[in-house]
């Protein structure tokens, strides 16, 4: 039912839980649903982080929750304390909106794929742009072709200025 980057495991028919490996190095988990099996009518996914706290043994904390109605979220966890590992509750509907997430764990408002378009481009700006030469320092060579880092620059504006007006503009 859910995504994962990690192996994870199920610890009662309606928890699961995924071990986070080199977790003082994460900043954000994003939690998805894979879209094969919804929720039953009425439940969700109320998504936990625990750390261990050696006076009390593992402490969870509320970051927030899925739907199907919003089957994925990003939430930020830098900041809190040691996480070791995510936990998925499927909870009534009711239930998950009277609970109140951990302050300190922002919900991202931008969704992973915009995140990840954006991150790329910028990829691609710095990648591209680190190989730049002034006229000057060129040297013909008949078999490469050269892209004027303005034209890249260019593009990367007019995508990012699509993105913000259509996110799905890609799909047509």
């Amino acid at each position: 039912m859910f995504g994962c980057l990690v192996a994870g495991r199920l610890v009662a028919t309606d928890k699961f839980v995924f071990n986070l490996p080199d977790y003082e190095n994460v900043n954000h988990v994003v939690v998805f649903m894979l879209g094969t099996l919804p929720f039953p009518a009425g439940m969700g996914g109320a998504v936990y982080f625990s750390f261990p706290d050696p006076a009390v043994g593992q402490v969870w904390q509320l970051l927030g929750f899925i739907t199907n109605e919003k089957p994925s979220a990003i939430f930020r966890i830098s900041g809190l304390k040691a996480v070791a590992q995510v936990g998925v509750s499927i909870e009534s509907l009711d239930l998950l909106a009277q609970q109140t997430p951990v302050s300190n764990s922002a919900v991202s408002t931008v969704d992973s794929f915009t995140q990840f378009t954006q991150k790329m481009l910028e990829s691609l700006y710095n990648f591209t742009s680190s190989f730049a030469l002034s006229q000057s320092q060129m040297t013909p060579n008949p078999s490469e072709m050269y892209v004027p880092a303005s034209s890249i620059l260019k593009w990367y504006e007019n995508f990012q200025r699509r993105m913000v007006q259509n996110p799905n503009f890609w799909k047509t």
